[in-house]
């Protein structure tokens, strides 16, 4: 770290901002200006995040001043064991103000509210302007969502999509969508076989570097969740790159079809693995939906796929950034349901008798990664059933998944996974039985639980957690019109056998919650 002279302006680059063209790197000139990027104990630890997950970050933050330092920039980097390391953000870029005297404060704006907040601050506090910039690397600003939505009595994501198509041009044919359809969903829901060859995503070897945190997080961070080991991300760019242009060339043109299925050992099947990647910054959100469209364009790949991938990131990912700074700061302690029950120990050890429950968790400890289908109707489907606390979703969430950041994942678990909000983000809760998890994977038979059994000990726990879920909450949600026909099911049943899917709900939740071996 130097520690000499003044400077113009300190440009604070943060982990989820490891891009060249940032734009408060953009307002600055290397001749003059000084980088600073610091690991912050505080933020590693108020979730007690992933060790995959920090070593991740870490390494790539590494790897990015040496980028800068490449480009011609002065890069002051505060490690987290540099002894005078503060650990929090405001404590490191006041030493950095008392150190080198600049005129000016420049950052990007940051991804979660309490950093924003904590930022507002500092003009004040070290007697210097601090200029936030909006981060050009979305396609829509928080500004631009904020219109699109004022005045709206429903934000659903598929309008937003469209005119989010129709302001970039992506799959577009004129004014109408490529292919006649904006959304080819329904052709993206097939189960898949497990002899169906897969590829594997790109995996690299740890560098010196990477070692070097390695051994950092294993110190440092022994009682944290997760396996260290393998670890195997790209942490930077041109590794990034690789594994981008690696799924492009083998997974991308069956991701769409498959994109929902999920099989017993087979953790990543045609998923990218690139939103690590991109929510850190190593790629950009506007070249990788080009290159996809690229490649639909010279008949490489399926318009399903194409369509499938792209509408997860210009729509559902810049989506969800918007919801998150139109609804902050109160939005995760939303509980529109009133659930009030514990997160239940497996989700810490993917100790569990339910097989999709072991496969999904089991993987995320491994590997900080488990796909969309496997958050949404495995993990977030139990807990939604079981009417665990949203916000101990939101955290574990937050926690677990090297990919991420409280801008992404709140709304998707909030919203999307928990219903949380009432119905803000999603039209219905994301509810099932045991059906479609049997549908769209193989996990039903190999569990230790029936499937085709309702109720009972030996029946899939879904299958009864689903009906209760439904009559306990019926107040709320017996007016939503994507529930009529579950609601005119649960009347046609009648008494007896409500009351036997009841019983069989609640004798499981009093065995999970007394710690039995579910």
């Amino acid at each position: 770290m130097t520690e000499t002279n003044h400077c113009r302006s300190l440009v604070l680059v943060l982990g989820d901002q490891l891009s060249l063209d940032l734009s408060s790197l953009k307002r600055a000139d290397p001749a003059h200006d000084r980088v600073l990027m610091i690991e912050v104990m505080a933020e590693a630890t108020y979730v007690r995040h992933h060790k995959k997950k920090i070593v991740f970050l870490f390494s790539a933050m590494r790897h990015f001043a040496e980028e800068l330092k490449e480009a011609g920039w002065t890069v002051d980097y505060v490690k987290l064991n540099d002894p005078a390391n503060s650990g929090s953000f405001k404590g490191e870029v006041k030493r950095a103000c008392e150190r080198l005297r600049p005129q000016r404060m420049v950052v990007t704006e940051p991804g979660e509210w309490r950093v924003l907040e904590d930022m507002r601050s500092w003009s004040d506090a070290f007697s210097l302007p601090v200029e936030i910039l909006t981060d050009t690397r979305f396609f829509s600003t928080v500004a631009d969502f904020r219109a699109w939505a004022d005045g709206r009595k429903q934000l659903r994501m598929e309008y937003f999509y469209r005119e989010m198509r129709r302001s970039t041009g992506l799959l577009m044919d004129g004014d109408k969508p490529a292919g006649g359809k904006w959304n080819y969903d329904a052709d993206n829901r097939k189960p898949a076989q497990p002899d169906l060859f897969m590829p594997e995503p790109k995996r690299f070897k740890p560098d010196a570097i990477t070692q070097e945190v390695l051994d950092l997080v294993a110190s440092r961070f022994s009682g944290h969740i997760g396996d260290l080991e393998p670890f195997w991300f790209a942490v930077t760019r041109k590794d990034a790159e690789e594994a981008c242009e690696h799924f492009l060339a083998d997974m991308l043109a069956d991701f769409g079809t498959y994109q929902d299925a999920m099989l017993s050992g087979r953790k990543f099947l045609f998923h990218s693995v690139l939103s690590a990647y991109l929510n850190a910054g190593l790629l950009d959100a506007k070249v990788l939906c080009r290159k996809v469209e690229e490649a639909w364009k010279a008949d490489k790949v399926p318009l399903n796929a194409a369509e499938g991938f792209i509408r997860q990131i210009l729509g559902w990912r810049e989506y969800v950034r918007g919801i998150y700074w139109l609804k902050m700061p109160d939005y995760v302690d939303s509980n529109a349901l009133g659930a009030d029950r514990p997160l239940p120990d497996f989700y810490w050890t993917g100790q569990t008798r339910m097989r999709c429950l072991s496969e999904a968790i089991g993987q995320t400890l491994e590997e900080a990664y488990a796909h969309h289908i496997q958050r949404l109707m495995v993990t977030g489907n139990f807990a939604l059933l079981a009417g665990v606390r949203p916000k101990e979703v939101h955290e574990w969430y937050l926690m677990v998944y090297a990919d991420a950041y409280e801008w992404v994942e709140a709304p998707n678990t909030i919203g999307m996974s928990q219903f949380a909000d009432g119905g803000l983000l999603g039209s219905k809760p994301y509810v099932s039985s045991g059906n479609y998890i049997d549908r769209m994977s193989d996990y039903c038979g190999a569990c230790s639980y029936d499937v085709k059994q309702k109720t009972g000990p030996k029946a899939c726990p879904f299958n009864a957690l689903y009906w209760d879920f439904l009559d306990r909450n019926k107040d709320v949600l017996k007016g939503n019109p994507r529930l009529g026909q579950p609601y005119a099911s649960w009347h046609r049943m009648g008494p007896e056998k409500q009351q036997l899917l009841k019983e069989s709900a609640a004798d499981f939740l009093k065995r999970l919650f007394e710690g039995e071996d579910v």
